[in-house]
């Protein structure tokens, strides 16, 4: 008999990975093999879920909340997502402008889907989350890399985005705070950034804010705050980092209602709707107790100021302060190593599992992304072996 040949489409030769997912591979096959490994790779809190979020869960599979539910989302659950976003964003929303998915990426992917065709511009910040470029390449369009400078705190160059953008652009990607390097965007950058785009009326936004809740100095803001930008503006959030739910696939989004609608055609296409039970959960989590919220976050801010200090004595490394998510993107450059075979060497030689900044687009090359989702007991014994190696290739 003979075998059939799959041949798959060229497309799929466009899309790119997380490599987070495959450094924690690579890392755990090294720790069945005996190795003990310090995670500092993967972006995922390492609190567990509050208790009230886990019994709300259960609550709701005992009363049945196993069956499908509206493609956008339960009713109640978006309409208190409207609310909250009401609240801390000072816009008017209501529960037709959100639509609730398995997860924050799908409204990426959504959006993009949704909105750029071939031959469409986006920009996206380099380094950045890696999946902006992939999902863009995808579907056809011209990805275009804004680079984000270490001299400038790694925030958006205002004036260089405005030298990027033409006819063709038709949506940008902003993420503050901001994965990999902690950096977050100033009113007064998104107020430029807002003037900037308003004078493009094919140009939109899409605000990943998923971190907005972990911040560590005054207050996270949006461009969909600013006048006229609400319109042209898609909030993404969720659930996974705030309330340590990144197994739960809860994410949403906040757009115009006529983007919500194709956006929930876009969900009966392909998930049919987010789990009904994990959305009761989510209900629990905007409107019950904060606290573990805060604890979380303070406990994040005491890891950031340790690893900051330390990182900044190891010789030939540098690192800035973050002041959002919980990343560290450290400066490597003066090991005259590589991204990429730097964060090898130590995982291979130190097993310190960390991320190349190639990860997260060319312009991270001389740096890598450290994650202190992890106890402070490891990342100072991480630490402790990062120190160590980094002596060891500089005799």
């Amino acid at each position: 008999m003979t075998h059939p040949i799959m041949k798959l489409a060229p497309r799929m030769s466009r899309m790119g990975t997380e490599t987070a997912f495959e450094v924690l591979d690579r890392a755990r096959k090294l720790e069945a093999a005996g190795k003990k490994i310090i995670h500092l790779e993967i972006g995922e809190p390492d609190f567990n879920t509050p208790q009230n979020i886990i019994a709300a869960a259960c609550k709701a599979l005992q009363e049945g909340y196993t069956h499908y539910g509206p493609a956008a989302g339960l009713p109640e659950l978006r309409e208190e997502i409207a609310r909250h976003v009401s609240e801390t964003r000072n816009i008017k929303v209501t529960a037709s402008n959100v639509v609730v998915t398995p997860g924050a990426k799908p409204i990426m992917f959504f959006a993009v889907l949704a909105l750029i065709d071939k031959g469409d511009e986006v920009i996206y910040p380099d380094p950045g989350f890696p999946i902006y470029k992939s999902i863009v390449d995808f579907v056809g369009a011209k990805s275009v890399p804004i680079k984000l400078r270490e001299e400038n705190q790694f925030r958006m160059d205002v004036a260089e985005l405005k030298n990027l953008i033409n006819k063709k652009t038709k949506l940008l990607f902003l993420n503050s705070p901001h994965n990999p390097t902690g950096s977050v965007l100033s009113k007064e950058d998104l107020q430029q950034i807002s003037e900037i785009v308003l004078k493009h009326r094919q140009l939109f936004v899409l605000s990943d804010e998923i971190y907005g809740r972990v911040l560590y100095d005054g207050m996270a803001h949006s461009p969909a705050s600013f006048p006229e930008m609400q319109e042209k503006t898609i909030i993404l959030d969720g659930f996974s980092k705030a309330y340590a739910m990144t197994g739960w696939r809860l994410g949403y989004g906040v757009m115009p209602e006529n983007l919500a609608s194709a956006m929930a055609q876009l969900m009966i296409n392909s998930n049919s709707c987010t789990a009904s039970f994990c959305q009761r959960a989510a209900l629990e989590a905007l409107t019950g107790p904060q606290e573990e919220v805060e604890k979380m976050v303070t406990e994040f801010k005491r890891r950031r100021d340790v690893i900051v200090l330390e990182l900044n004595s190891i010789p030939k490394i540098s690192c800035q302060v973050p002041h959002g998510a919980f990343y560290v993107f450290p400066n490597i450059k003066k090991t005259g190593w590589k991204s990429k075979a730097f964060a090898d060497y130590l995982l291979d030689e130190a097993g310190v599992a960390v991320l190349s900044g190639t990860s997260f687009g060319r312009y991270g090359e001389g740096f890598v992304r450290i994650s202190y989702a992890n106890s402070l007991e490891n990342i100072k014994e991480g630490l402790s072996r990062i120190r160590k190696a980094v002596e060891k290739i500089s005799q």
